[in-house]
């Protein structure tokens, strides 16, 4: 041990008889370079220069073909100050909403309640949420759900529960409007998301799990992704990192200006699954409100067919296209008017190739009522091509087909075809996607 601890001092400092020759120039020049900051920090001008040259080395310099361009470091004080100052401005045009609706099984009656988040876009109290939030009633062969027996709002800071009544929902983009009688409130300043970028800031305003005026934060970390709820439907969403949780659905998703950029709607939950939250973009939701504000209802065109969606392995069976499969045609439809036929498989709509039913919807909803357009088809072995004229949506029906139906009509359309070899006795979502 001895040894150890002189060999360490002797490696670490110098013999006596050396210090001599190098300690006053040291001391000389610590001196000097301290008078010479102390003089630099106390000239305005010279200490701005030293401050900045300080800051220009903690920036990131990239270039593009174009221009260059400086990107700083976030200081943490100001990410913070932001925070802050977006959640005061939005906080209190994001409401909590509570739905108490009865169920009825096999096990009998009894009554359940669920909480969502709505953005108040007006001062006389429209509110918009999501569909799911407010649209209860749903059936099985175990259960029934009823439609809401109360609904009520919360405002921020505001012990008052004031009663809701819905004045339009629309399944389609799961959205709806609910108004509560108020008056003086604060309407949510809404925002361009057609201008959003990946990566800006971002942050989602609601009431998780019932939690009221919660907020979260991160990142937009997609636009334009395309994502499907458990019943098949699929949306144009922003992506975002923002913790988003049950609850959140109606909500804001914000940008740094506190302006509404998006309805936080959905998110992807499982093993392995962290920080994936989608929300709606705002700038798809405003004809979608107004019409439900004026109408009650979105008026969207209208074909009159029960479709089904063929896809690759259906076609290889049925020796069809891929495409959109018409199992039924609604009596004086657009589509009986145009000749379509129970059988057809269309493939393309308005010049655009589909393959789903999703994709036949959002194509047509491209296009105006009244506005006629082309359909191409396959019948019998042969293509052909129709003109359509696009009607307004009636009143809802149900024009879902029934499964074993759809197998048995394909199965009787090819019965003299090879296909039946192989025909599955299975259920039509083996090879059917709705």
């Amino acid at each position: 041990m001895d040894d150890f601890n002189h060999n360490f001092k002797q490696s670490q400092f110098p013999k006596s008889r050396n210090l001599n020759q190098w300690i006053a120039p040291f001391v000389s020049g610590v001196v000097g370079a301290s008078l010479v900051v102390g003089v630099c920090f106390g000239v305005p001008n010279i200490k701005n220069k030293l401050l900045t040259a300080n800051q220009n080395s903690n920036h990131f310099q990239t270039s593009t073909s174009s221009s260059e361009i400086s990107k700083e470091l976030v200081d943490l004080v100001e990410y913070s100050d932001t925070s802050v100052a977006v959640a005061q401005k939005v906080l209190p045009s994001i409401v909590g909403i509570k739905i108490k609706y009865s169920i009825n099984s096999v096990f009998g009656s009894s009554e359940a309640e669920a909480t969502g988040s709505g953005i108040i876009i007006s001062k006389d109290g429209y509110i918009i949420t999501n569909n799911h939030v407010v649209s209860t009633e749903s059936s099985s062969s175990y259960y029934s759900i009823q439609e809401a027996n109360k609904m009520t709002v919360n405002l921020y800071n505001d012990p008052t529960e004031y009663e809701a009544k819905i004045i339009g929902t629309d399944e389609y983009t799961d959205l709806a409007v609910i108004k509560i009688e108020a008056s003086e409130l604060t309407p949510a300043t809404l925002g361009d998301s057609d201008q959003v970028k990946v990566g800006e800031f971002a942050m989602a305003i609601g009431c998780p799990l019932g939690l009221e005026s919660t907020v979260t934060s991160g990142i937009v970390s997609a636009i334009n992704r395309t994502v499907s709820d458990g019943a098949g439907s699929e949306y144009t969403c922003i992506q975002t990192d923002a913790a988003i949780n049950s609850g959140n659905s109606g909500g804001a998703l914000v940008n740094s200006n506190g302006d509404v950029i998006g309805i936080n709607t959905l998110k992807l939950s499982g093993a392995g699954v962290e920080g994936m939250g989608f929300a709606i973009p705002i700038n798809s939701t405003t004809d979608v409100v107004n019409q439900l504000i004026e109408y009650q209802t979105v008026k969207r065109p209208y074909i009159g067919i029960s479709p089904v969606t063929v896809d690759e392995d259906t076609a290889k069976r049925y020796n069809l296209p891929s495409g959109v499969y018409v199992y039924t045609i609604e009596n004086n439809s657009p589509a009986e008017k145009a000749g379509l036929q129970k059988g057809d498989v269309i493939t393309k709509i308005a010049g655009t190739e589909i393959t789903t039913v999703n994709e036949l919807n959002k194509e047509k909803n491209n296009h105006k009522i009244g506005e006629t357009i082309s359909l191409n088809i396959y019948r019998n072995g042969e293509n052909m091509e129709l003109s359509l004229t696009l009607e307004e949506t009636p009143a809802k029906e149900d024009t879902s087909a029934n499964n074993s139906e759809i197998e048995d009509s394909l199965f009787n359309r090819n019965n003299n075809s090879e296909n039946n070899n192989n025909r599955n006795n299975g259920s039509i979502f083996d090879f059917f996607n709705w």
